[in-house]
């Protein structure tokens, strides 16, 4: 039998993300969300999801573009502290002992010490009520050269990615393949 747990925002595993921006100081500054994901293959786009309370909003609208950066299962202490300090209050950067490095092609900083960072041009952004929804098209993505498989791409069990579980707020790490896709 099926019980009804009504309306909530409840998928079980969330990415864990680490979105990187600038702000009105040109001070990079980086946040963790777990509500985001691929929306659109052609052009290739992210979504992420922001409340307007955020410090890295107004960033990511004054600046056009952020940063989307993968943490592996080593990261779960930083991508963690990340997402409960603001950067209002300190330089978050410099509490972690990360390292933000300035992109070429987008005006937002990736972090150096995680395994996949993704550059994004804001393209879209829409106020869904309680959050604001940024679209943004990936114009690159770098990955460390230690995490890629022989066909040149990200092997998940290199990268080693974390998702959040929001029922017992903690996080996990990717589980071994139990099936190959009939793709």
């Amino acid at each position: 039998m099926k019980v009804s747990l009504g309306r909530k925002t409840l998928l079980l595993a969330h990415p864990v993300l680490i979105v990187g921006s600038y702000d009105k100081d040109d001070k990079p500054n980086i946040l963790a969300i777990s509500w985001g994901g691929i929306c659109n293959s052609g052009p290739p786009s992210i979504t992420i999801s922001l409340r307007k309370s955020r410090y890295s909003y107004q960033g990511i609208l004054d600046s056009g573009a952020f940063t989307v950066n993968i943490p592996s299962v080593d990261q779960a202490a930083e991508a963690d502290f990340v997402g409960i300090k603001s950067g209002r209050d300190m330089d978050k950067f410099k509490e972690t002992g990360l390292t933000p490095i300035r992109s070429e092609i987008v005006n937002a900083p990736y972090i150096k010490e995680f395994p996949v960072n993704i550059m994004c041009k804001l393209i879209k952004h829409e106020d869904l009520g309680y959050h604001t929804q940024f679209i943004g098209e990936i114009v690159d993505i770098i990955a460390d050269e230690s995490v890629l498989n022989e066909k040149g791409m990200p092997d998940i069990k290199k990268v080693n990615p974390i998702v959040y579980d929001t029922i017992s707020k903690s996080y996990f790490g990717i589980a071994e393949k139990i099936r190959k896709s009939g793709l």
